[in-house]
């Protein structure tokens, strides 16, 4: 069973929308420019991994840019990698630029199902948000450039 309510309009960065499903929680929040931050708190399995792809793309036609907070799950079955599966290609398909940010139950799963990396995932929303925003990754520099 699935709950939304909906708030009047926020600043940027405020929460904007939440939903439970089974056992887990979603939250968004709205930042410039048409970028959306879905958090997931809980256990993602087969009776709410589809949930959560139609509700982080529930702004689809407002959005085109994504980043899935994974961090805050506890469990991650294997239905939660389909759910990516699924929310990679409808992303794809949709145009939106999309990153996430796993638990570490969520990066054991990747570790068996995903071995060669081929989800967007990040170590932090701010560099997902930099990944999805098009911002080349910050680089450590080891030799001082010459004066």
């Amino acid at each position: 069973m699935s709950t939304s309510t909906q708030d009047a309009p926020t600043p940027p960065e405020a929460l904007i929308e939440h939903a439970e499903s089974h056992s887990a929680h979603f939250a968004t929040r709205s930042l410039p420019p048409n970028t959306a931050v879905v958090t997931a708190h809980g256990e993602i399995d087969a009776a709410n991994a589809q949930a959560l792809v139609d509700y982080a793309l529930r702004h689809g036609d407002h959005i085109n840019r994504l980043v899935l907070d994974l961090s805050g799950v506890d469990f991650f079955g294997t239905s939660g990698f389909s759910a990516l599966h699924t929310l990679n290609v409808r992303c794809a398909g949709e145009s939106i630029a999309w990153a996430s940010v796993p638990s570490p139950a969520v990066a054991r799963l990747l570790q068996i199902c995903d071995p060669d990396s081929l989800l967007p995932f990040f170590g932090g929303v701010d560099t997902a948000l930099s990944a999805v925003q098009g911002e080349p990754p910050r680089l450590l520099q080891l030799v001082p450039q010459p004066r």
